[in-house]
């Protein structure tokens, strides 16, 4: 089972210079969520003040009740070990192997044996597709099984939440794709509260079941994915659906005046990704169904009168028949609506 991390006005700066301010949000447990927005946003270092690296100046954020903002160093050494984090690059020793690589954080910050050690490395590499690479060195890898190899290190010490750095950082699309769906496969074996920061916008629209957004040094929204997919706020639409019009720049944020001149020079039937709500990734055939679908879908029920229209009716289009019997909807289909 995972664990849910409660985020309460966490604020970071360096120097004079604030990266966001008053971030709050909820990573619900055993659910995948995304963490989108521009480079430059501080999505890296939101993941860095989580597990106590960098100390926020403001807020905290709290796990099975400890603040791990203002913890003493033996309880946030504990709290660490709840957290498994998957870096950019991988973050592999270069002159280890695989196996040493993986075995490593074992070796670290535990007392098992050797033989202890052997059956968990080959579990996680088993779980990650790495079965039979155990002696290759990072060097001989693809960009892929290196991201899956840092996935099984982060994994090893068997956390309860797993942080996943630009996992898609370096990789095709189609590498992208796989390492998408061993998430998903992930959450469903080991029930584990996931967060994946990034900008692929694939990734955003069909893995999580919530998504937040940074912009402006603040959090812009974070709730429900169907909210953040049916949303109008500028950034966000703009951000999902690949758009160059709208107030994110390429170096820095637009004002008003450039937006509107922007407007005027885009030529007609530019592609952009469509809006609305798309099917969300689903395990493996074989694997068992995620528990946290029930559990999320019980969630969002009862805060649905909440949630904007569009998000409400993209969240009910997507009930089965049996959901719908079981929470007492109908789905009023209008026309010329599609889900």
């Amino acid at each position: 089972m995972g664990g849910e991390v409660a985020v309460d006005g966490l604020s970071k700066s360096f120097g004079g210079q604030n990266i966001w301010r008053d971030v709050s949000l909820v990573l619900p447990d055993g659910e995948v969520s995304v963490l989108l927005g521009p480079s430059g946003t501080g999505k890296s270092v939101f993941l860095k003040c989580l597990i106590g690296l960098l100390r926020p100046e403001q807020g905290s954020v709290r796990l099975d009740g400890v603040d791990l903002v203002r913890c003493s160093e033996h309880q946030l050494y504990a709290a660490r070990k709840q957290f498994g984090v998957l870096f950019q690059d991988g973050a592999l020793f270069g002159s280890m192997n695989l196996y040493d690589n993986i075995a490593f954080p074992l070796r670290e910050h535990t007392r098992k044996s050797e033989a202890e050690i052997r059956h968990l490395v080959g579990e996680k590499m088993e779980l990650v597709g790495l079965t039979g690479a155990e002696r290759k060195l990072p060097g001989e890898l693809s960009g892929g099984m290196r991201k899956r190899a840092g996935l099984a290190r982060a994994l090893v010490l068997e956390p309860r939440i797993i942080l996943c750095d630009e996992p898609d950082s370096g990789l095709d699309p189609v590498r992208t794709a796989y390492l998408a769906q061993l998430l998903i496969d992930l959450n469903a074996q080991l029930d584990t509260t996931i967060l994946i920061v990034t900008h692929n916008i694939s990734v955003a629209r069909t893995v999580p079941d919530n998504v937040g957004m940074l912009f402006r040094r603040r959090l812009v929204m974070f709730g429900p994915r169907e909210v953040l997919l049916t949303s109008d706020e500028p950034a966000v639409a703009q951000f999902l659906r690949g758009r160059r019009i709208g107030p994110i720049g390429m170096s820095e944020e637009k004002d008003s005046a450039t937006m509107a001149a922007e407007a005027e020079r885009e030529p007609p039937g530019r592609p952009e990704e469509p809006a609305g709500v798309v099917p969300q990734l689903e395990p493996t055939p074989g694997l068992p169904p995620r528990r946290a679908v029930r559990r999320r879908k019980d969630r969002v029920m009862r805060v649905l009168h909440q949630l904007p229209e569009q998000a409400q009716r993209g969240i009910l289009a997507g009930l089965t028949e049996g959901e719908r019997r079981h929470y007492g909807v109908s789905v009023p289909q209008p026309r010329g609506y599609r889900a």
